[in-house]
């Protein structure tokens, strides 16, 4: 599940598992360099600076074949500035209902506990990694003035790939991106990272003592106490543009060089199936558009017609939910409202199996047949309560029978009390199954390509009469 981590990441330098993976095939090492004592005097500090990011913006776009078209405004920023810098970029990228919305869909997936709050979970998370940021808006390029600029190179032949990309490419328009697809926006950032991480491997392996002493600041790092903390989803989402992407941009570099990269803006890649696999890049294979009839008037009259009943929702989970501290926009509401809406692609997916099956090959296989999917999330009347609606499409019945199957896996983990229901009014089939959890009713059913999963229904919905207006 890739949901708006893209957009926290724009000006960030999240590099070092990244060099991890490569060097030392390990994720525990720090994300943000050695610190050392600040330099005695800002000013030398800010000539050194402007002087290594000229030389390292020549070298740059020599390796990435772009020509300068101006130069790049560089300096050094306090700890200070540039917290504020991230807080107001997340304020600026996502509303506070983004943030909650987000926060509910990962506590109602399963992939985060049900006391996790986005909003300080997420400004603490990056906080601890930043190192050095290029601001697209501004076109200045920062590096943290607390690190030994002589390590930091490599930071700055990434960000200052970004300045590239942005002179020739415009990276302003990647800033506003269209609600509701978030996989897609995943897929074009991880053009925009895997190229400039791209670059920077280059720059090592061309300025090796230069690599060296950067992987040797990595190792004698400090706490990545809140990025081991995160949830695993928001954990490998937050690596994926860096990871994954710089594995793609590899990809179409073998096949069509830096060239290839650069035309790549122009048509980009749209899902992380294509990031994933980019041979359905090169032949541009299109995920499938999907929508979902808003469901928000059906759940209010199964709520209605249960007035003076009694919610279900597991005494623990109401505990939970109602010791959190919440903001005006995520308290109950006075009915069940659709919140959000967006597109897992073939990454979510995998993220959503894996979080429970724990089997990254079964996983992966249960995923790769993606064709589209969308899903809404809705929240109700009550503290925590919530539904997900999910309509998937594959690229064989096949395809789609294996997701089924890895899905029922999930659901029986995720849940671990949940009854198979039976009786007359819960048909049981190979194709369609209706579950009795904690957390209200799941229904999935498998039709030819497409498979659309409901979690956290109450009693009272008419599931048949749910399921003909999903299909509709």
């Amino acid at each position: 599940m890739s949901k708006n981590i893209s957009r926290l990441l724009a000006l960030s330098a999240v590099l070092a598992v990244l060099i991890s993976s490569a060097f030392n095939n390990s994720r525990s090492v720090t994300l943000r360099a050695q610190q050392r004592p600040a330099i005695s005097s800002h000013a030398a500090r800010e000539a050194a600076i402007v002087t290594a990011t000229t030389a390292v913006l020549e070298e740059t776009s020599k390796i990435r074949e772009l020509p300068i078209l101006f130069p790049v405004k560089s300096g050094a920023q306090s700890r200070a500035e540039i917290e504020n810098m991230l807080v107001k970029n997340l304020y600026e990228q996502m509303t506070t209902a983004e943030m909650h919305a987000t926060e509910v869909a990962y506590r109602k997936f399963g992939l985060a506990p049900a006391t996790f709050e986005y909003r300080p979970f997420i400004i603490k998370l990056l906080l601890e990694q930043i190192a050095g940021y290029y601001d697209p808006v501004t076109r200045e390029f920062y590096l943290a003035d607390w690190l030994e600029l002589e390590t930091q190179k490599p930071v700055m032949a990434h960000e200052l790939t970004h300045a590239l990309q942005d002179q020739h490419f415009n990276l302003r328009r990647f800033q506003k991106w269209p609600h509701g697809d978030s996989d897609a926006q995943l897929a074009a950032h991880s053009l925009i990272e895997g190229d400039a991480t791209l670059a920077m491997m280059v720059y090592m392996a061309k300025n090796p003592l230069v690599a060296l002493a950067f992987t040797r600041s990595l190792s004698t790092g400090v706490s990545t106490e809140q990025f081991n903390q995160a949830p695993r989803a928001l954990r490998e989402s937050l690596i994926f543009p860096y990871l994954q992407g710089s594995q793609w941009a590899t990809a179409v570099y073998k096949r069509d060089g830096f060239t290839g990269l650069s035309k790549a803006f122009t048509t980009l890649p749209l899902s992380t199936e294509q990031i994933l696999h980019p041979e359905k890049y090169f032949a541009y294979e299109k995920p499938l558009k999907m929508t979902l009839p808003d469901l928000s008037s059906l759940l209010n009259k199964a709520e209605s017609s249960n007035e003076g009943s009694p919610v279900l929702l597991h005494s623990s989970l109401r505990t939970q939910y109602s010791a959190l501290s919440t903001s005006d926009s995520s308290l109950p509401t006075a009915s069940w409202r659709r919140i959000d809406s967006d597109v897992n692609g073939e990454w979510g997916y995998y993220l959503l199996l894996d979080q429970f099956l724990k089997s990254p090959a079964e996983s992966r296989r249960a995923a790769a047949g993606w064709a589209g999917d969308r899903y809404d999330v809705y929240e109700g009347p009550e503290p925590g309560q919530a539904i997900i609606a999910q309509v998937s499409a594959w690229d064989a019945e096949a395809d789609a029978r294996e997701f089924f199957d890895a899905y029922v896996k999930r659901i029986e983990l995720r849940y671990p009390n949940a009854k198979l229901l039976t009786d007359s009014q819960h048909p049981t089939s190979p194709t369609l199954k209706t579950w009795q959890t904690n957390e209200g009713q799941v229904v999935m059913e498998l039709r030819g390509l497409r498979v659309t999963i409901v979690e956290g229904l109450s009693p009272q919905v008419d599931v048949n009469n749910l399921f003909k207006v999903l299909r509709s």
